[in-house]
């Protein structure tokens, strides 16, 4: 699955099955015993990926302060999303293998960054009315910048929605 994210990210979802199998050091065959279907593999790739930005909130909350770790999961799921655009494709492309994912999508990230904006919260570090789902929307809106300054240009605007998160503590809606 690794190497299938590498070829993933530098020639798109697209990319011929030969040249996964080449990068991974394994055979056609053994890739495709192990992912009958280019959907199975992408979304086998997704899951993981998903997985490890998710789970890294609880590393994040373990080793900063609460605001500084929403920060940098944030950042993080940010990256994700960007090095991600090409699966946003072959997610909308109507394959059954795909149908299930925008719900583990949100099963995995709301909690995670529930608990970051929770703890940040009642810190006082950051106001307490944002919806989990509303920021991660809002972000991955932000994250469709493209251009030579794309990437710049996402991290300014993430650093501005941080700023707002601060700016004002009341209650959680």
């Amino acid at each position: 699955m690794e190497a299938a994210k590498i070829v993933f990210a530098r020639s798109g979802v697209d990319a011929p099955i030969r040249e996964i199998a080449t990068q991974a050091g394994v055979g056609l065959g053994t890739l495709y015993r192990r992912f009958p279907t280019r959907a199975d593999l992408v979304a086998a790739v997704f899951r993981r990926e998903v997985d490890a930005c998710a789970d890294a909130a609880t590393t994040l909350a373990s080793e900063h302060s609460p605001a500084d770790a929403l920060g940098a999961w944030l950042m993080l799921y940010t990256r994700f999303l960007a090095t991600k655009q090409g699966l946003a494709a072959a997610l909308h492309s109507g394959d059954a293998a795909f149908a299930s994912l925008p719900d583990y999508f949100r099963s995995r990230f709301e909690p995670a960054l529930s608990m970051l904006l929770d703890s940040a919260a009642e810190a006082g570090e950051v106001r307490a009315d944002v919806a989990p789902y509303d920021l991660l929307r809002g972000i991955g809106n932000l994250a469709v910048a493209s251009g030579e300054d794309g990437a710049a240009h996402i991290e300014r605007m993430l650093m501005l929605l941080l700023d707002g998160l601060k700016s004002v503590k009341t209650s959680r809606t």
